[in-house]
């Protein structure tokens, strides 16, 4: 081997360690975030529209896997595993792309993701600081809407944290029932629109306000749904993540704030949160204007909320306590009756690290012709555990 030979050798082969080391310097280039969320409890009793039921159970147990595909796209894949009847069963939750680079603060997701109306419903269900969603998101939302589609988002230059954005979605887990199988449903059946607003107050708190629309193109019932409606409602749990109670029309107001010390979350932190669902537009068409003949006097609309409290009093306990009702009409032959759900829920949570939960909650249910449940009280044991990498929760 000439010298000259020996020199172009050592020449490529030293652009090829560089090129090397450049790709690997980016670790989310090289190597993917991967992560495992264990979920498993002891529930006492059922709960309506819970995806829990009584006794032990594996609850929302995902695996996830998220990178960087380049310094343009962004991709998250979530698999969830869940028992229903005995049988495991495994569901894709996301797996979408999203731009990096787009010019003016526009960015857009594509695939199957979280939606962004209201406040709870973007984040997974195993930040929250309770064993469940409340019951308006279990009734509205099947526990946390999620679905195929497309969202643009905007974010603005403005000096406090303002962002908007649009979606559309195939809206399958959002239809309302169809019995005898012969519906013609809008392949493209759900839209949103978002605006969410932020910002400090002083150095230990901050906020954040929102208001939603969701528009359900396949939201109304139809005159002859109505024994399969009463049917749907008689079990107590519900595993396709599909909303309980729909309409087209519902409109969301959230609002949530934050305290801590200095802004230093890690020992001691207070959130208060809160949110306001109001579904119009469910009454069959053809009975819409006939208010004679149901026994609810003509009300067009059904409506739930929900207020909640955490403090975390030390680095390693929390304790939470939450309110939340669901006002819902349930269709019987020629009219419709009211129905409502109370929920009064206490937990108590040991947090060993960041990734290590375990909590005790009491739940007091009071029903009132809400689906065949009787004034309850249910106390659940619950852990969840954070394996691997993990991104940092929303606000």
């Amino acid at each position: 081997m000439t010298i000259s030979t020996m020199r172009l050798t050592g020449v490529a082969a030293a652009c090829a360690l560089i090129s090397t080391q450049a790709v690997a310097s980016d670790s989310s280039l090289t190597n993917p975030a991967i992560s495992a969320v264990l979920d498993g409890y002891y529930q006492s009793a059922e709960r309506p529209m819970s995806e829990r039921v009584e006794g032990f159970g594996l609850g929302h147990t995902e695996v996830a896997m998220s990178a960087n595909i380049d310094d343009m796209f962004y991709g998250k894949l979530t698999a969830v595993v869940e028992m229903h009847d005995g049988e495991t069963e495994l569901g894709l939750e996301e797996a979408f792309i999203q731009t990096l680079a787009m010019p003016a603060g526009f960015s857009v997701r594509a695939g199957r993701f979280l939606s962004d109306i209201g406040y709870l419903n973007n984040q997974h269900v195993h930040t929250d600081a309770f064993s469940d969603r409340p019951a308006v998101y279990r009734a509205f939302l099947g526990s946390h809407y999620f679905d195929d589609g497309v969202r643009l988002n905007y974010v603005a230059p403005t000096d406090l944290y303002w962002t908007m954005g649009v979606e559309a979605f195939k809206g399958d887990k959002m239809r309302a029932a169809d019995e005898h199988g012969e519906r013609d449903y809008k392949n493209l059946g759900v839209y949103t629109a978002f605006t969410k607003l932020g910002g400090d107050v002083g150095a230990n708190g901050s906020w954040q306000a929102g208001l939603s629309y969701l528009r359900n193109e396949n939201g109304r019932m139809t005159a002859d749904e109505h024994e399969h409606v009463e049917v749907q409602a008689d079990h107590g749990h519900d595993h396709s993540h599909s909303a309980q109670y729909t309409g087209e029309n519902t409109y969301v107001g959230d609002f949530v704030y934050k305290w801590a010390p200095n802004g230093n979350y890690k020992y001691q932190h207070l959130t208060l949160s809160g949110e306001y669902f109001r579904v119009t537009d469910f009454k069959p068409l053809e009975e819409h204007d006939d208010h004679d003949s149901h026994g609810d006097e003509g009300k067009d609309y059904q409506e739930g909320w929900y207020l909640s409290s955490v403090y975390q009093f030390s680095p390693h306990w929390s304790a939470g306590l939450r309110y939340g009702q669901v006002d819902t009409q349930m269709m019987h032959g020629d009219h419709f009756d009211p129905q409502k759900l109370k929920e009064t829920e206490v937990s108590l949570a040991w947090h060993h690290s960041h990734f290590s939960t375990v909590r005790l909650q009491y739940t007091n249910q009071q029903g009132t012709n809400f689906d065949g449940i009787e004034d309850d009280n249910v106390i659940t044991l619950q852990y969840v555990m954070t394996l691997g990498a993990h991104g940092a929760h929303q606000f």
